[in-house]
């Protein structure tokens, strides 16, 4: 059931320990959606706390410092940035079918939860959580501020995406106002890389393929070099754009082998192709311009797979 940010702010205010959960992969915007809502509600005197299947980057360790989550066996389940049930990862099997709220921006959001907040002209599920935040009376303090301000930073690509609006200059500029350490934030999340980054990438480069006429881009990242480089999953994320910026590309794939033999595809696209579409198509979800979606199979099926499917849209 589709419901507004007044109805959520309701709803929120009459619940207590609410789980509040984030996709695999965990990205700036699930995030950043997550801690500042949790912290909104730890404010209004409720307990909540945040989970991820996966481990979370080092570079977000900022938007949690100092936050103290409590125990308490859920009641209230909610997820943010969430557009299908599989994208929770590990935490689907145990999760699916309880949620009772879904905050969201992606338009190909699978209605999965009890009551959906669906905000799809938003840049960044952040938005939607400040205007949530806002209705709850919750005086925003500059931690909440910078948890939100890092969604819309990261969701936006430092707000050069196409997807970013006046409405997001504007919450952006709010969120400045309320304390967000937006230089601070900005430097970390896009000008600051590790040594393992750098050696993984200079891998993953030098595997990079071309499809249909280099109209096709394809980074593969395996286990083996995960191993080589010492780099963490999680810090391969900076690679999925890089297969946009190649003159002449139209759909970027960058295929992360995972420890336990799945495959997560990281789509790129610019407006000649809907990548959301592209992604539900393997059972995944995302923007038009960026998507993703799993595979149980070997890099290299999953690579025919989506080749094959790229193209066919290419067509």
């Amino acid at each position: 059931m589709r419901i507004n940010v007044k109805e959520c702010a309701q709803i929120l205010k009459e619940q207590d320990n609410i789980l509040i959960l984030t996709h695999a992969h965990p990205d700036g915007d699930t995030l950043g959606s997550g801690f500042g809502l949790c912290r909104a509600l730890l404010k209004l005197g409720k307990k909540a706390r945040v989970v991820c299947a996966d481990e979370i980057p080092d570079k977000y360790l900022c938007i949690f410092k100092e936050l103290e989550m409590p125990e308490f066996e859920e009641d209230y389940i909610v997820a943010v940035d969430v557009a299908t049930e599989n994208l929770l990862g590990d935490l689907c099997d145990k999760y699916k079918g309880k949620i009772d709220l879904c905050i969201d921006h992606h338009r190909s959001n699978s209605d999965y939860a009890k009551y959906l907040v669906l905000d799809s002209d938003a840049a960044a599920a952040c938005e939607t959580i400040l205007e949530i935040v806002k209705e709850l009376g919750v005086e925003i303090d500059s931690a909440i501020a910078d948890c939100l301000f890092t969604g819309i930073s990261t969701d936006t690509g430092c707000f050069k995406f196409a997807s970013t609006t006046a409405n997001t200059y504007r919450a952006a500029a709010e969120l400045v106002d309320f304390g967000a350490d937006n230089g601070k934030i900005n430097r970390i999340m896009f000008d600051t890389k590790t040594k393992t980054y750098a050696a993984i990438e200079s891998l993953a480069l030098e595997g990079m393929q071309f499809f249909c006429d280099e109209r096709i881009c394809v980074i593969t990242i395996t286990q083996d070099m995960y191993e080589k480089t010492g780099a963490k999953e999680y810090e391969t994320e900076a690679i999925s754009p890089l297969t946009r910026q190649i003159e002449g590309v139209e759909i970027g794939l960058t295929i992360r082998e995972k420890a336990n033999g799945e495959c997560k595809c990281s789509i790129r696209t610019f407006e000649s192709v809907d990548a959301s579409e592209l992604a539900a198509f393997f059972g995944g979800g995302g923007h038009k311009q960026a998507s993703a979606c799993v595979f149980n199979c070997s890099v290299e099926e999953a690579k025919a797979r989506l080749v094959a499917k790229c193209e066919e849209i290419l067509k």
